[in-house]
């Protein structure tokens, strides 16, 4: 959708919005849809929520950074879908303890703090739209991290190939992105992926990687 329709109709545009209450929509329907280009950091650790991100379109990658220099991806999030840090931190008062990048050009509305808390105390749709979504994310991390917690390496990496592999069977991905995804070291990353490739699983190649033999990378994903 362009930007010029979504900014007459970025309400209407959100299905689980559209039903909102006349005095509700009258809160928000004055807010304009922004672009901000990909790599962009929108949170951080130890800042302040100024407020609710609606996204109109692309994706916000939000993660865990450690001093160490690793990484987890905690979620993404897209078109339709609530950040779990912002709703967080704007309903308890906290400030985000993750980081949140647009790992594309994303298209959104900011619903300022103060007039979040307006719309959650008004507005039942809204409501529901916050809490519903809130409730999918949060089982989401849950997974993730009973994943992280007793699931093998290489079958979480097997996880993560499947998911992430196009139609063709091949991902544009570096190990240090796996590793990201996975919670793991880049080192680990990289010998996991030359023992798939030794036992013809996977062909390596410069930031792509293709699947040689799916089935038996969906039998190690299934192992625990």
């Amino acid at each position: 959708m362009a930007d010029a329709d979504m900014k007459s109709s970025w309400i209407d545009a959100v299905s689980s919005l559209a039903g909102l209450e006349p005095a509700a929509r009258a809160l928000i329907e004055d807010l304009q849809p922004f672009t901000i280009e990909a790599g962009r950091t929108l949170f951080a650790p130890g800042a302040p929520c100024m407020g609710f991100v609606v996204v109109l379109s692309g994706v916000v990658r939000v993660g865990l950074n450690a001093q160490s220099g690793r990484a987890l991806v905690l979620y993404r999030v897209a078109r339709e879908e609530v950040c779990v840090q912002t709703t967080l931190c704007l309903m308890a008062g906290l400030e985000y303890s993750a980081e949140g990048v647009t790992e594309s050009p994303v298209t959104l509305v900011m619903i300022p703090a103060a007039r979040f808390e307006r719309l959650m105390a008004l507005s039942h749709v809204f409501r529901g739209f916050v809490f519903a979504r809130f409730g999918q994310r949060m089982q989401d991390i849950s997974r993730l991290l009973e994943t992280v917690a007793f699931a093998r390496v290489d079958s979480r990496i097997a996880q993560i190939l499947i998911a992430r592999a196009g139609a063709d069977n091949r991902l544009a991905a570096t190990h240090q992105t796996l590793a990201e995804e996975i919670g793991s070291a880049r080192e680990v990353v990289s010998r996991q992926l030359q023992a798939f490739a030794k036992a013809g699983l996977v062909r390596l190649g410069r930031g792509e990687i293709e699947l040689v033999d799916r089935e038996a990378l969906e039998a190690r994903a299934s192992v625990t």
